[in-house]
């Protein structure tokens, strides 16, 4: 006579067997008769963690190469989605990713109320030579993190850069090492003219 084969069943069929909010037996009792470890529910769901978190790292992905927004807005997307992974989780990722939002400039074109607006003597003023005029200008660089300053001095009848300097904060510092600078270097200008007056707060006619 035959031997009758044994039941048996896998793994993942054994997990689907357990009910974790059964009142009678605990999922212990559960794992013992189905001769389950139960570590191994653990495993499982780490594996189900990896997979999502796979998942949630593509669609972070994708979104972003659309629109490279921050963790709130991502987080927003994502839920519509059906994804409910919260912000502490989608910073980690897109951290892990180098994913950094694209934010609003920095406001160092707008003018404190206190401080003077100087009139612009260049109205009219015909530019025929070198070292008539000088022009400085003040712009941001987008970085991977945060921005870094740019200060320039240029000749604006030649359009030749005569200096600049780079700074990661707004300070006078690398401004007064820049304008230091061109003036060992090439004497005064007859004028010099910062572009936007309310950054650097000063006029220079020489």
């Amino acid at each position: 006579m035959a031997k009758k084969k044994a039941w048996t069943i896998s793994r993942e069929q054994k997990i689907l067997f357990i009910d974790k909010n059964n009142t009678e037996l605990s999922v212990r009792q559960q794992c013992e008769l189905l001769g389950f470890n139960r570590s191994n529910l653990y495993y499982q769901r780490q594996e189900k963690e990896l997979l999502d978190e796979h998942q949630l790292r593509r669609a972070i992905d994708e979104q972003f190469m659309k629109d490279p927004c921050g963790v709130i807005k991502m987080m927003k997307y994502l839920r519509r989605l059906g994804h409910t992974a919260g912000k502490k989780l989608i910073r980690r990722l897109m951290r892990s990713m180098n994913l950094v939002a694209i934010y609003p400039k920095p406001r160092i074109s707008q003018k404190h109320p206190e401080h003077r607006i100087y009139p612009y003597l260049l109205r009219g003023v015909e530019i025929v030579r070198v070292n008539q005029v000088w022009a400085t200008d003040i712009t941001y660089i987008q970085l991977a993190r945060g921005y870094c300053y740019l200060v320039a001095i240029m000749d604006w009848f030649s359009r030749y850069v005569l200096s600049w300097r780079l700074s990661n904060t707004l300070d006078a510092s690398f401004c007064v090492e820049c304008l230091d600078e061109v003036l060992k270097k090439y004497g005064k200008p007859e004028i010099f003219n910062p572009k936007t007056a309310v950054e650097t707060q000063i006029l220079y006619i020489f």
